[in-house]
């Protein structure tokens, strides 16, 4: 009897254990079912994100390097939906899903257009150009503010004495006020009479906007940021004296980005008026060191004095001269600039051009001159990509934003495109069913960079 008993003891004991372990072993397989379908929806909804995030607009891609999604598809209506729905075609079918946080090309003031420029400069050229231009770049901007000064000051002191100076003179100072552009163009130069509707540019018409935080990511470093953003807008965009793309809308597109006008009769117009700044401030600095021109300038003005019987007024007239001569100087920059040629940032007495015998034909039929090439000089484009430097950063993104739009607007087929229905990244909440009625809420996300 005690032996039975025994035997019944163990019996039951490894009933209990094997029902222990097949408890064990069958929640075993259902955990693992469960983590497996789990699994597999994330593998699900990552292969549709990337599926739909390789519709890339390939025109944007190919011309200018930046990666987004036509969040319109080609029908000129902008409709988070149609991602959805994309996401469902491509293998999240059965997944509810929800946009959390979506990015588009315009957001932030170009955020992601900037991060993506960034991104392809630095993988073509590296970060080796970058230099230190900030003192640099403040001797600039102190240039040209000293420029629109002096140009002040000669209106105050020309107030009241313009009968002081000869008749000669007068088609010099009108065309300074009136007839800028046509005084400084080279001879044969046709302005582009190319223009676009203001109001539609994306930079300043509202705007499509995301939602949800996409922090920016970590550059080059402010300075070296401004470098390569400036070296694309170079390559990309065409200028007064550098290649002119076929297709469109404007010539003059790094004029567009320093000035936004809507023609670009007015962006050639004030960029001129921009370097004649920057160029009158460096040749007037010149003229007041300079020991010989001031003596000619000196020798001048008491000639005119005499002539008008106020020799008083010797040192009046000598400085309108002196800021004319600088001005005029300037003149025969923009004219060597816009030719093709190239100037120097400082003047010496070999690269001076005016000869102040020639100041007052400036304007008149007489006027035969051309600029000088200096070969150790700047060209025009490297004055516009001074000018450049100086610009706001945002509103630099957003201009070069406003050339890519209507560029790629001018393609067959895109006329509605739009940059900020462009989308670069996507945050999705999913909820799928996996086991039983069990139901598993995951977050995805996917961006360019």
């Amino acid at each position: 009897m005690t032996v039975k008993s025994q035997k019944g003891e163990i019996t039951a004991f490894l009933s209990l254990i094997f029902v222990l372990l097949v408890s064990f072993i069958l929640a075993m397989l259902e955990s693992a079912a469960i983590q497996t379908a789990k699994n597999q929806k994330r593998l699900d909804v990552e292969r549709a994100l990337f599926s739909v995030f390789g519709e890339f607009q390939l025109d944007l891609w190919e011309e200018y390097g930046v990666f987004a999604i036509d969040g319109t598809y080609g029908s000129g209506e902008y409709d988070e939906g149609c991602l959805l729905d994309r996401l469902s075609f491509y293998g999240s079918a059965g997944i509810e899903q929800e946009i959390t946080g979506i990015q588009l090309l315009t957001d932030n003031g170009g955020q992601a257009f900037r991060e993506q420029v960034l991104a392809y400069m630095e993988a073509r050229t590296g970060i080796s150009l970058v230099k230190d231009l900030t003192g640099l770049a403040a001797e600039w901007q102190e240039q040209e503010i000293q420029g629109a000064e002096i140009s002040r000051e000669l209106d105050a002191t020309l107030a009241g004495n313009e009968e002081l100076l000869p008749e000669e003179a007068d088609s010099l100072l009108w065309a300074r006020k009136n007839q800028l552009l046509s005084l400084v163009l080279p001879k044969d130069f046709e302005v582009s009479a190319k223009s676009v509707p203001p109001e539609s540019q994306v930079s300043v018409r509202a705007r499509y906007t995301g939602r949800g935080s996409f922090p920016a990511n970590a550059g080059v470093g402010q300075l070296g940021e401004r470098l390569l953003l400036e070296q694309y807008i170079v390559e990309c965009m065409g200028c007064a004296t550098g290649r002119k793309a076929s297709g469109r809308s404007l010539d003059y597109e790094l004029e567009y980005l320093l000035c936004g006008k809507s023609s670009d009769a007015e962006n050639l117009n004030a960029v001129v008026s921009r370097l004649l700044f920057f160029r009158f401030a460096a040749n007037y600095l010149f003229l007041q060191t300079d020991s010989e021109k001031q003596s000619e300038a000196e020798t001048f003005a008491l000639a005119l004095a005499l002539l008008v019987l106020q020799p008083e007024a010797v040192e009046v007239i000598k400085q309108i001269v002196l800021v004319l001569w600088g001005f005029g100087e300037s003149v025969m920059d923009l004219r060597a600039l816009l030719d093709g040629g190239k100037v120097p940032l400082t003047k010496t007495k070999e690269s001076w051009q005016m000869q102040l015998s020639s100041l007052f034909k400036l304007g008149t039929e007489e006027d035969q001159k051309e600029g000088m090439d200096a070969q150790d000089g700047l060209s025009y484009v490297e004055y516009l990509q001074i000018l450049l430097f100086l610009e706001d950063d945002t509103q630099l993104t957003m201009r070069t934003l406003d050339r890519v739009e209507e560029n790629l607007r001018q393609r067959e087929g895109m006329s509605s495109f739009r940059a900020d229905t462009c989308v670069t990244k996507l945050k999705l909440k999913n909820t799928a069913e996996i086991w039983n009625g069990f139901t598993y809420t995951f977050p995805a996300y996917f961006g360019y960079l």
